[in-house]
């Protein structure tokens, strides 16, 4: 049996569960609840509201980055084991869809985490040799961030006050299932079957332009 959490993870857990069903500006006594502590226990340990979302951040970042990184080095094995226990990260998918619905700095700042992180762990799928490298390592972790929570907004299963989190695992599956397939064909067999929209645009861009390849990259 796992030993009960320290009082400060469980209030991380309750935040993340609770923000993801009623919104960011859900009240703290009931994430104090939720945790099984008092209200002034949330102070204690995070200080305040924006702290503890401040947190909430980071552990979301944690979790995607160990994910990521688990299946670019892993490969198909890491995947299919993460795929199986999908329903897991309801909590934290259903917080991040929450910041990225409140907009503002909050959520740009965590976007572009998204994106620091998502440079690292495709480096390190190059060095395992699962991915290919880039002529602009850090625009291809961009537009891959920003499609991949493009697609989580575009989906997301409440633009309501409230969340269903019991039905969002569920939703989550769903979501999951119609996208791996096509994601990975796109990204194993290009759209296009040779480069040359990409060798024209490259060739009238202008000079010093970040599309432009880069010493030592392919073209």
């Amino acid at each position: 049996m796992e030993p009960t959490p320290p009082a400060d993870e469980r209030i991380l857990r309750a935040a993340l569960q609770r923000f993801a069903v009623e919104g960011l500006r859900a009240p703290l006594r009931a994430v104090a609840q939720d945790a099984g502590v008092s209200a002034g226990l949330i102070i204690h340990h995070y200080g305040s509201r924006e702290k503890l979302l401040e947190a909430c951040d980071r552990r979301a970042l944690q979790i995607t980055r160990e994910n990521k990184r688990e299946v670019l080095t892993g490969g198909s094995a890491a995947m299919l084991a993460q795929l199986a226990e999908i329903a897991r990260f309801a909590p934290v998918v259903g917080y991040v869809l929450r910041r990225l619905q409140a907009g503002g700095p909050l959520a740009q700042q965590l976007v572009g985490d998204f994106v620091a992180d998502a440079l690292v762990y495709l480096a390190e799928g190059e060095a395992a040799g699962l991915i290919s490298t880039s002529r602009d390592p850090e625009a291809r972790a961009r537009v891959l961030t920003e499609m991949a929570l493009g697609a989580l907004v575009l989906q997301m299963p409440s633009q309501r006050d409230r969340l269903d989190l019991v039905g969002l695992p569920t939703w989550l599956r769903s979501f999951t299932d119609s996208l791996v397939a096509p994601v990975l064909e796109l990204y194993t067999t290009p759209l296009l079957t040779d480069a040359s929209l990409l060798d024209a645009y490259l060739a009238a861009a202008p000079p010093g332009d970040a599309t432009a390849p880069k010493d030592g990259t392919p073209s």
